[in-house]
């Protein structure tokens, strides 16, 4: 077959070895959680707050839920291996792009729902355990630390075998160049040693002791012979070379068997072992360590399996050389010790002459020969040093664009915890954590797939990358060869020449289109991956807010704020101090004053706000402004351009304009909602302020209008009391009224905070949701006045 047909070959045996190595992590990471959340039901379960059948049925729905993941998974790729096989023992180029691009979008649907299924199993764990928020807070993020050290150790892992996987590939390379070496040198030294003979018949005949048609004859009949030989010596080392590959290929599968059932038995080995949650960073350790050892084992089994494959085949070939070597000095000696003398009338000794002219011609061309087949070595060794070169340039693109992409993200996801201000540090923390594992997880994936499209882009280049190979190794052997030329044969080197290098922009042109076409595709690629988790970012960050609101609820509604004001309420309609007229009148006054500051927070949110929108307007012309100036700039640098470069320049600048026109517009929008976010936030704490004020003095004047001296729940001191000293009841008897107003009242003020908070955020919401819960106690206070 064509050297590209063996390329394309390979690089099929590389794509194949990358989505083994895929699917070996993935099951790796399985497993892992698996094991890690069964180590934190294990502690729960010691700890007495799960039973053992809880544990159990926990740890089962989770283990069938991966199952039938995998299940799914394994579905659709053998779907997408079937479709479009019309003859499953070729496939086109396209069908295995088709399927590489399928095989990935398959993956990352699996590592989506994979992701949602570990949430899953964490919710479901927490919720079952009991736990605190705080306390389920400070477990998810546990679990998800752990879990970024596990993609940390199968990233690390993924990218020294992809780059051993890549390695392999060259050393391929090596073996099938090696072996075809051998195969084409035979062919062509029997070919040049022919030729002797051909030169030596062709002096028989010039002398006159050779007839051209007996010539002719020898020639065809020493022909048939030895290609006949030579046909049947090929036939009989091909079989034998499918024979001893297919019997090795036998007996690995067989060691691999064996390897496999070995390294099972270790790894349930280590997962039987039981582990305490302080040790979950030593069974991480320890089973990754547990498993590389066993790929290592295993490449280490292929590898050397390879090398005594090539090395066998090539032995089979140097045998067919030396068959075909000695045939062929048969056949010669044959023709010269016994044709030519009968043939020609010369004496046996003169054809003996003859048989030993033909050997020491062929000394030197044998010498010509393997130096030609050492330049040819050499060349091909530089042409796979140059590749290498592009493989490791393609890595550190790989590399640098992943550090990109990481660097955007987190700074994206600060921005947004920033905005949002309101969270406690675990939250915070959980968050980010959450976001660097499922950011390390698709960065590790989009990796992979990385490496497999350069995989494509030179299967799609080999055809005519191998033949531009070709000609230029054809034509450097030439002009190695022969450095002293005519005319013609320089013009003819110098239109090779020519050619070669119209070929090589040519190709040079090609690989540019390929490749963008590739990162486009990748591009694509990481936009639905990086939409995917923004998605599940969204899901977190709304549970976490979800979770603090109600937190802050019950921390409101555990301040006993409702509580005390129906007692303050009950105690002043049963007071015999207060009269209607006059709880009328307070009352009254308080509407009236809550009106009063409502007014006044409308006004001022009102005025602030255009202020606001005259700042940005102005800001607006502003831009516009330089905008303009810009623009007459550039019409004048337009201008001095010349026609051919304008267009190109136009287009240039036009991009890079309405790129800045929309950040820009983006930043000033930004930080007009900022201000605007800040002044409500100001005006809503100037409100609140004024409410609380408004609370306090109309909860004030009415103990003392009342003379109700009501006692709430004293919010601990910072000085310890004595021991042995019993707490006070919520309601105490009546001392005094001078003493109820000094003493009580103030206090009564104070823990007026609780109250007030609750009723001036329903003030922010609607000024008359403020009021209801006023008049309602105005009512029962009225009830009071008409007994």
């Amino acid at each position: 077959c064509f050297s590209f047909d063996v390329k394309l070959c390979l690089c099929s045996l590389i794509l194949k070895d990358l989505m083994r190595l895929d699917t070996e992590l993935r099951k790796e990471k399985h497993v892992i959680f698996i094991q890690v959340l069964k180590i934190y039901l294990t502690d729960f379960y010691r700890k007495k707050k799960i039973t053992d059948d809880l544990f159990k049925k926990i740890l089962l729905i989770q283990e069938n839920d991966f199952e039938e993941l995998q299940k799914q998974l394994d579905s659709r790729l053998q779907n997408t291996e079937m479709s479009g096989a019309h003859n499953s023992e070729y496939q086109t180029l396209e069908d295995l792009e088709r399927k590489e691009r399928e095989y990935s979008e398959h993956v990352i649907d699996n590592m989506e729902a994979f992701w949602k299924q570990t949430d899953k199993a964490q919710q479901a764990f927490l919720d079952q355990s009991k736990c605190s928020s705080a306390k389920a807070t400070k477990i998810m993020t546990d679990l998800t630390e752990k879990m970024i050290t596990v993609e940390s150790l199968l990233s690390e892992s993924q990218d020294l075998r992809a780059m051993d996987i890549q390695e392999r590939l060259f050393n391929w390379e090596l073996m099938v160049k090696m072996i075809d070496s051998i195969k084409s040198y035979i062919p062509e030294e029997c070919k040049g040693r022919l030729i002797i003979v051909s030169n030596i018949l062709d002096h028989l005949t010039v002398k006159n002791n050779l007839s051209v048609r007996q010539k002719e004859e020898l020639l065809t009949d020493l022909h048939k012979a030895f290609w006949e030989q030579l046909a049947h010596f090929s036939n009989e080392c091909m079989q034998q070379s499918k024979d001893l590959i297919l019997k090795r290929l036998e007996c690995r599968a067989k060691k691999k068997e064996e390897f496999k059932h070995r390294q099972e038995a270790e790894q349930e080995s280590l997962l039987s072992k039981t582990f305490l949650k302080e040790d979950i960073r030593n069974f991480l350790k320890a089973y990754h360590e547990l498993i590389e050892k066993h790929q290592q084992a295993q490449w280490e089994l292929e590898e050397e399996d390879d090398c005594e494959s090539t090395e066998a085949v090539v032995n089979l070939y140097k045998e067919l050389y030396s068959k075909a070597s000695h045939a062929l000095e048969e056949l010669v000696t044959e023709l010269f010790l016994q044709t030519l003398p009968v043939v020609t009338g010369l004496s046996v000794r003169e054809c003996e002459l003859l048989k030993e002219e033909w050997q020491e011609n062929l000394v030197p061309q044998l010498e010509k020969w393997e130096t030609h087949r050492q330049k040819r070595w050499k060349l091909f060794q530089e042409q796979l040093l140059q590749e290498k070169e592009l493989w490791t340039m393609e890595y550190a693109l790989s590399a640098v664009m992943q550090k990109h992409l990481s660097e955007k993200q987190e700074k994206i996801i600060q921005g947004v915890i920033s905005r949002l201000g309101c969270l406690s540090d675990e939250s915070v923390n959980y968050i980010l954590q959450k976001h660097r594992l499922l950011l390390c997880s698709v960065l590790r994936r989009l990796t992979l797939r990385r490496a497999g499209m350069a995989a494509l882009a030179r299967m799609r280049l080999s055809r005519k990358k191998s033949l531009l190979q070709e000609l230029s190794e054809q034509h450097t052997l030439q002009k190695g060869s022969s450095p002293c030329q005519d005319e013609d044969q320089w013009q003819l080197q110098k239109a090779v020449e020519s050619h070669i290098q119209e070929e090589e922009e040519k190709l040079e042109e090609e690989t540019q289109e390929t490749n963008l076409e590739f990162h486009q595709q990748l591009v694509t690629e990481i936009q639905e991956a990086l939409q995917f988790l923004q998605q599940h970012l969204e899901q977190v960050i709304g549970q976490t807010l979800l979770q603090h609101a109600q937190r802050e609820a019950g921390k409101k509604s555990s301040d006993d704020g409702q509580d005390f004001k129906e007692r303050l309420v009950e105690a002043a309609v049963e007071s015999v101090y207060g009269t209607s007229n006059n709880i009328n009148r307070l009352v009254q006054n308080y509407y009236q004053q809550l009106g009063k500051i409502t007014e006044g927070y409308e006004g001022k949110k009102l005025q602030q706000l255009k202020s606001l929108q005259a700042e940005r307007n102005e800001k607006i012309r502003l831009k516009k402004k330089q905008d303009n100036e810009l623009a007459l700039k550039e019409k004048h640098t337009e201008g001095l351009l010349n026609l051919s470069s304008t267009v190109h320049q136009r287009i240039v600048l036009q991009q890079k304009k309405v790129l800045s026109q929309f950040e820009l517009q983006q930043q000033i929008r930004l930080e007009s909602l900022k201000q605007k976010l800040l002044t409500l936030h100001h005006l809503e704490t100037d409100l609140e302020n004024h409410l609380r004020e408004s609370e306090q003095d109309f909860v004030s004047e009415l103990a003392v209008l009342t003379r109700v001296p009501v006692t709430v729940k004293k919010k601990p001191s910072k000085r310890s009391k004595p021991a042995g000293e019993k707490t006070k009841s919520k309601r105490q008897t009546f001392h005094s009224p001078e003493s109820a107003e000094k003493d009580d009242s103030h206090e009564n003020i104070q823990e007026l905070h609780g109250l007030t908070s609750g009723l001036c955020r329903e003030m922010l919401q609607s000024p008359h949701e403020g009021e209801t819960e006023p008049r309602k106690n105005s009512n029962m206070l009225k009830k009071k006045g008409s007994r």
